[in-house]
């Protein structure tokens, strides 16, 4: 994981900008190559604090989407978009799939995002589960969360551990890339899994080209 460095021209253009974090950055790069969200759609931010692609992605949906997102920790200040919603909550909670949808106002999401990473103690080992175990309780979800034909947007960190629940999830989709994005952080080892055409794990993962 590269060092958090205040110094770091896009944490200062972040700042400058009036954004919460530099990581809005990051979904911005990947819309304008991608094209992963639109006017009209639901949103899952799995892991939201500070709240950086919260305020993207609500630009990006418009009034007419919908954008949820969840975090132990509270998002604070709130983001001022009618259109979001910012719960308190752990990925493994058993009712947080039940209290998620409740706040959509639908049964599933368009599109579910994920820039989550665990704190890290600096032991490899137990880092390394800690991602594992975040991945995991993110793949639990999608059933219950994603939409038929819906995108997933998730970082994935290094380790043996990541790259098997990667595999895993990209079972699950028509589609799949993993991409180092030009605005993570230098030195930095997280990638970035974007895979499209959810189908519950049913066939084989189409690569993108």
């Amino acid at each position: 994981m590269a060092k958090y460095d205040r110094k770091d021209h896009l944490h200062q253009r972040a700042k400058k900008e009036g954004l919460r974090s530099r990581a809005a950055y990051k979904l911005q790069e990947v819309q304008k190559s991608s094209k992963l969200l639109a006017k009209g759609y639901r949103v899952f931010d799995l892991g939201c604090w500070p709240g950086g692609w919260l305020e993207i992605a609500a630009g990006l949906v418009g009034n007419s989407g919908r954008v949820v997102g969840v975090d132990r920790a509270e998002v604070d200040p709130e983001i001022p978009f009618s259109q979001v919603t910012a719960m308190v909550g752990d990925l493994e909670d058993v009712d947080i799939a039940e209290r998620l949808r409740a706040s959509l106002g639908a049964d599933r999401a368009d599109v579910i995002l994920s820039d989550a990473a665990p704190k890290l103690t600096g032991i490899r080992e137990t880092d390394r589960a800690n991602v594992e175990r975040l991945l995991e309780a993110i793949e639990a979800l999608l059933p219950e969360l994603l939409a038929p034909g819906g995108s997933l947007l998730i970082k994935i960190l290094e380790g043996p551990e990541a790259q098997v629940v990667d595999r895993r999830i990209r079972k699950s989709f028509d589609s799949a890339k993993t991409t180092k994005l030009k605005s993570t952080r230098k030195g930095s080892t997280e990638r970035y899994l974007l895979a499209r055409g959810y189908h519950g794990g049913q066939g084989e993962p189409t690569p993108i080209r």
